[in-house]
């Protein structure tokens, strides 16, 4: 408990120059402390002491949070958990949490990093699907972007369209900025209203990902045309994150991601998980230090690339992924 109060005031002061040292030290701590991971590195034949740096650190592959208590030192240590969406009859993930508090403020700090102050905005949350289950990460934390505004007119919304388009009215023309966090398949439901929605020039439209068998997969960027053309907007924003990892990364617009400082990604062979490549398109690996409680070396699902300018884009699932709640659309 106290190695975890130590590790959270020591990754809400990060410098970008200490992470490779800060992740070694907690690669050290979870591959001792962390049953599951522990059990993998040994079934990898990985001598934990020969890991010098980040391009030795083994990653645990994401499907193991479906089966397995993922976490990092005693279990009366963490009370509560929160779990992926997914479909009728699929086993979700749980990631179990050692402080909720921890974790808000965490991601409070990301979005205010790229986007100011939450008391500068109107969040309103569109968040269907999410909002009708518990223990969903993403719920927890636009409730507490929510409070962070102190604003009445901040809420979420399940399928009331109409209701949200009454209250957009009415903020158009307040001095704050108007957030519409929304899950991808809620969003396209409501520009499939057959109403002209006049432009507002302080809305700004964040999609989550989520198909959820909803709708056909579509390209981003179909779904971005799509957004912008019924809001009227110049650019799509997107958040990536997901149940089994405790921080975000944003796109501000152009399909290209920023990482926090608290997060890696590099990209694997698509046909060898255990080996990175040079290409620029590949399986993303993910180091968050965020996950300081559970695993912070996750082999994730999803398949990204880097463009000219070291800007990440992520593309989607691998063919054979399970769905999963929080997926993008792919893009390939």
């Amino acid at each position: 408990m106290n190695y975890f109060k130590s590790f959270s005031h020591e990754l809400e002061n990060l410098d970008s120059n200490d992470f490779e040292g800060l992740a070694l030290q907690l690669f050290r701590f979870q591959a001792l402390n962390n049953p599951i991971y522990r059990s993998y590195l040994t079934y990898r034949k990985i001598n934990i002491s020969a890991v010098q740096n980040l391009d030795q650190i083994p990653y645990l592959p994401i499907s193991f949070f479906k089966n397995h208590k993922v976490i990092s030192g005693p279990q009366d240590d963490f009370i509560d958990f929160y779990s992926s969406s997914g479909t009728t009859g699929s086993i979700t993930s749980r990631h179990y949490i050692w402080s909720e508090e921890s974790y808000l403020d965490h991601s409070v700090k990301i979005f205010e990093k790229y986007y100011g102050t939450l008391q500068n905005y109107h969040v309103l949350a569109l968040l269907p699907a999410y909002l009708e289950r518990n223990g969903s990460s993403l719920v927890a934390m636009a409730d507490r972007f929510i409070k962070e505004t102190r604003s009445s007119y901040s809420g979420f919304y399940l399928y009331e369209y109409g209701q949200l388009i009454e209250k957009l009215n009415t903020l158009r023309y307040d001095n704050k900025k108007v957030l519409l966090l929304g899950v991808t398949f809620a969003l396209l439901d409501m520009a499939s209203l057959n109403i002209d929605f006049p432009a507002m020039e302080n809305l700004i439209i964040m999609e989550t990902g989520g198909m959820k068998g909803r709708r056909k997969e579509m390209i981003r960027e179909e779904v971005h045309d799509v957004l912008k053309g019924f809001f009227k907007v110049t650019e799509i924003h997107s958040e990536y994150g997901m149940t089994e990892l405790m921080s975000q990364a944003y796109s501000m617009g152009d399909g290209k991601y920023r990482l926090p400082s608290c997060m890696k990604i590099s990209l694997r062979d698509p046909n060898d998980p255990y080996s990175q490549t040079s290409r620029r398109q590949g399986g993303i690996n993910i180091i968050d230090l965020g996950n300081f409680h559970s695993c912070a070396f996750i082999e994730t699902q999803d398949l990204g690339r880097y463009d000219e300018q070291g800007m990440l884009e992520v593309l989607g699932r691998f063919d054979n992924s399970d769905i999963r709640g929080c997926n993008l659309m792919v893009n390939l």
